[in-house]
């Protein structure tokens, strides 16, 4: 066997997997040799050429929307076909037809203009330009009359390399023969991030030249460590083995969440639809910790009726009967945003009117969508709902968004909160907490505004750290004040996935924590293994340290050997 080599990158989840990979092929290409059109006839011909496979390309993929109806996929799927259907699209290429390219290299400039736009917005719509490619792609080769890009049928389990991989090229794939994701882009937040996460596989990002490892070649991805290996020896392929053989006996504890000592923290799921909330249903979690409604409305040409808005939240409520759902009201805005909510051009969307701020403008939005969570609590007694507001900013906004609730029914029907994302409400916790009766920490957004670091930027990655003592602090005080008025405080930001990190938010007070279901038996463990006491020693470790590896270091020196040994640590 050849030498191991190694690719490093972005690790996803805490799993791994050894098995043969297969490569996405490159997409097409635009040549650079492309006729142009001469003549208005035939400008006119390579116009509707254009319109006509762009049109082919949102079918196909509302196609494929339909195949994952109510799940995150379908909605994202239903989106960009959303963009290839787009008018301003489709005429921005038609002009680079007339001004001398061919249709090819039309929609190629055209993609990279709207990308250019995209990436200025950042955040949420930056991760859009994936799929803006992808239609690109899909465009291109219908142009010039090759396959759609993408896989053949897999024969075997594999681990699939790619540049990026897009939703529309994830709902190609058989997930059941994929064993780990590998791209050379992307980052903790991408869609190929975020679909490692629902499916528990192993999957590093940014794993900068592994399109260049050979088809068929063994390989061992390691999600916790961010590593890609070709030609593993056999230590570490049964160190792999060993350690995923550790994580099924995991998956079979189904207890609550609970520290060594009994001290109780809730595990919880995030979800995204109708379809995630019936798979997490299944795993052993106590409930959503976040089921995020945007989805609702980004994929919508215009905003959801009430009924419409009801049977979708009757429908997720219902598979938790019995359990608790934690609902977060429309987060829209800045990087999500709507075209019938945000009406005004904003220079800087994040700072601007997004999620619980859209109450300024389009106050409607918010009646409307609380009138159907509670509509759809009436037909789900048995579903202990809570409902949070994203993006508050004061006590004067979290009192404002409880009258709310009030008045369209819920303050009888659920828990009313909000959620903590900006460093102000965190550092005035004790008056926010006044008005409601829980709130949750965002700690994805608590990170990127604290910092003030774009979380989508790679370069800047260190800084976004969850592991970064500032953002911890920030959480401390959060849940002292929770402490001080006996009122749960929850985290459901990518932080909660992370087991050593979990300990460090139970230490710090944190009652529950949502995450994606498959990280949930390995935090299960990580807490059934450590003291209440163990835990808040960790916590004071990590907030006096002085940046984030030295907080890492700090919190690994007082694990328990068992959790060290499970975690791959030693």
């Amino acid at each position: 066997m050849s030498q191991p080599q190694e690719y490093a990158g972005i690790g996803v989840g805490s799993t791994a997997a050894v098995g043969p990979c297969v490569r996405f092929a490159a997409p097409p290409v635009a040549p650079a040799d492309e006729p142009v059109p001469s003549g208005d006839e035939a400008v006119a011909a390579a116009g509707a050429a254009l319109a006509e496979a762009l049109q082919q390309v949102s079918t196909d993929l509302q196609a494929a929307a339909a195949e994952h109806t109510g799940e995150t996929l379908g909605d994202v799927l239903s989106a960009t076909a959303e963009m290839a259907d787009d008018p301003a699209l489709a005429d921005r290429a038609a002009q680079i037809i007339a001004e001398g390219s061919g249709p090819a290299n039309a929609i190629t400039k055209a993609i990279a203009e709207f990308a250019a736009m995209f990436t200025e917005i950042g955040g949420y719509m930056a991760e859009r330009v994936t799929d803006l490619n992808s239609v690109r792609d899909r465009t291109v080769a219908r142009l010039l009359g090759l396959e759609t890009p993408g896989l053949q049928a897999l024969d075997e389990p594999a681990v699939v390399i790619a540049h990026e991989l897009t939703p529309a090229d994830t709902s190609g794939l058989d997930m059941s023969k994929v064993i780990a994701l590998v791209t050379e882009v992307g980052g903790p937040t991408s869609h190929t991030a975020i679909i490692a996460r629902q499916l528990g596989l192993p999957c590093v990002v940014r794993a900068f030249g592994a399109t260049q490892i050979p088809e068929g070649s063994l390989v061992a991805v390691d999600g916790a460590s961010g590593s890609v290996v070709v030609n593993p020896d056999e230590a570490t392929r049964e160190a792999i083995a060993r350690r995923m053989e550790r994580y099924r006996e995991l998956s079979r504890d189904t207890a609550p969440g609970a520290t060594s000592d009994g001290h109780r923290v809730q595990l919880l799921a995030n979800i995204g639809g109708v379809e995630d909330a019936r798979a997490a249903a299944d795993k052993a979690v106590e409930g959503v910790g976040l089921f995020r409604t945007e989805f609702v409305f980004l994929d919508a040409a215009e905003e959801p009726t009430v009924a419409e808005q009801t049977e979708i939240y009757r429908d997720v409520l219902k598979a938790f009967a019995g359990r608790k759902v934690v609902v977060r009201t429309l987060d829209a805005g800045a990087d999500k945003p709507l075209a019938y909510a945000n009406l005004v051009h904003e220079s800087n969307p994040a700072l601007g009117q997004r999620a619980y701020r859209l109450v300024r403008s389009v106050p409607h939005l918010m009646e409307h969508q609380l009138q159907a969570l509670a509509a759809a609590i009436d037909d789900c007694p048995d579903t202990e709902v809570w409902v949070m507001a994203p993006m508050i900013s004061t006590a004067g906004e979290a009192a404002d968004f409880r009258r709310r609730a009030d008045e369209a029914g819920l303050g009888a029907k659920a828990q009313i909160g909000v959620m903590v994302e900006v460093p102000a409400v965190a550092l005035c916790a004790d008056q926010v907490l006044r008005h409601v009766d829980f709130v949750s920490i965002g700690t994805n957004d608590l990170a990127q505004y604290t910092m003030a670091t774009d979380r989508e930027l790679g370069a800047l990655s260190d800084l976004i750290d969850r592991w970064q003592p500032a953002v911890l602090k920030l959480v401390e005080a959060t849940a002292r004040a929770g402490v001080a008025s006996g009122t749960p405080v929850g985290v459901c930001g990518e932080s909660a996935s992370d087991p050593l990190m979990a300990l460090v938010l139970c230490g710090l007070g944190i009652t529950s924590l949502s995450m994606s279901a498959p990280a949930v038996p390995a935090v299960r463990f990580a807490l059934r293994h450590t003291s209440l006491a163990t835990c808040r020693a960790m916590a004071q470790a990590a907030i006096n340290s002085p940046d984030a590896a030295a907080a890492v270091s700090a919190v690994q020196e007082l694990l328990d050997p068992q959790v060290r040994e499970a975690m791959s640590l030693d």
